[in-house]
């Protein structure tokens, strides 16, 4: 393939790679410190909308490899709706269906998206990230509907599979490493299923120990999908604390106000764990002075615009005649 002509023999060849990666963006006007440059990591420019390509590709991959989906039997997954997305789309051009077990709290976009792109939904009394526990948590279901009709469903498992670690230690380190030219300093992440913070910060720390990983994590009772905080990690099986050198606390309404910033001062459509990421970045430029910082913005608004209009005030305000 040629990325310089960007023609494409099918949509997986747009993947990022080292080769391809996905495009970085330098903050300009509301970056408060000259000294600290900083670039935004645009993951929704991922031919399925987010940084969740990466693994949903790589687990996919790994299980037709293995021989464990075809035609008559597709996946099964939780989802707080973007990895369920980008594995809905996939499956379904490469001739797998897929069921998506989603939390009710989860924004009407996101369920809508999961739909268009092929997937059959559960949708269930659950928190708004998919939780592990009793009854009908989207993990518990999700791994019941794997086991029950084991000849109907595979389960990837993004929260236990150590392919979702080793999609960014092969891509989106190697891709940060050469757009910087090295000179990274601090990465900024959010908290999630975790495999993006522990496969970057593995491959950025082999290269350079010194590079400091910071994690930012919505306050208790959150209302950002897809983001978890410290406390609800235990169902994550791919958090290496000590690949992290610092983890943010922000308050969660601040992902949004910020997420709105970016839109109509930066030009960057970003959603609202892009917004919680750059608040914290915002702390650390002010604490460390000076470096080279990278955020990975996870996705764009257009998931969360009913959200947006939930947590900032007056944005309704003009839309209808």
């Amino acid at each position: 393939m040629d990325h310089t002509k960007r023609v494409y023999n099918d949509i997986f060849e747009m993947l990022p790679t080292e080769e391809n990666p996905s495009p970085m963006v330098r903050i300009n006007r509301l970056n408060p410190n000259p000294d600290f440059p900083l670039f935004a990591k645009l993951e929704w420019m991922n031919p399925f909308g987010s940084v969740k390509d990466r693994a949903a590709w790589t687990m996919l991959r790994d299980l037709e490899k293995r021989g464990e989906i075809n035609e008559k039997r597709g996946i099964v997954e939780p989802t707080s709706g973007n990895t369920g997305i980008s594995l809905a789309a996939m499956a379904r051009a490469r001739g797998y269906h897929m069921r998506a077990v989603v939390p009710n709290k989860v924004p009407l976009e996101k369920k809508l998206l999961l739909k268009i792109a092929g997937a059959d939904l559960d949708v269930i009394s659950d928190e708004l990230c998919p939780a592990p526990g009793l009854g009908d948590g989207s993990i518990n279901l999700a791994k019941t509907h794997a086991k029950a009709q084991a000849h109907r469903y595979a389960m990837p498992n993004q929260y236990e599979n150590e392919h979702n670690v080793q999609a960014h230690l092969q891509t989106t380190g190697p891709e940060i490493w050469r757009q910087t030219d090295g000179r990274i300093t601090h990465l900024f992440v959010s908290l999630g299923t975790c495999g993006t913070v522990s496969g970057t910060s593995k491959f950025l720390k082999s290269k350079n120990p010194e590079i400091k990983v910071i994690a930012v994590q919505p306050t208790e009772g959150h209302d950002v999908p897809g983001l978890r905080n410290v406390s609800q990690l235990g169902v994550s099986k791919l958090f290496d604390s000590s690949l992290v050198d610092d983890i943010l606390e922000i308050e969660f309404r601040l992902a949004y106000a910020r997420a709105l910033d970016l839109c109509q001062n930066e030009g960057l459509l970003a959603g609202p764990s892009s917004g919680l990421i750059f608040e914290g970045t915002r702390e650390i430029i002010m604490r460390d002075k000076k470096g080279l910082g990278v955020m990975i913005f996870p996705d764009n608004i257009f998931k969360y615009t009913s959200n947006m209009a939930k947590h900032i005030a007056g944005l309704m305000s003009g839309t209808q005649a």
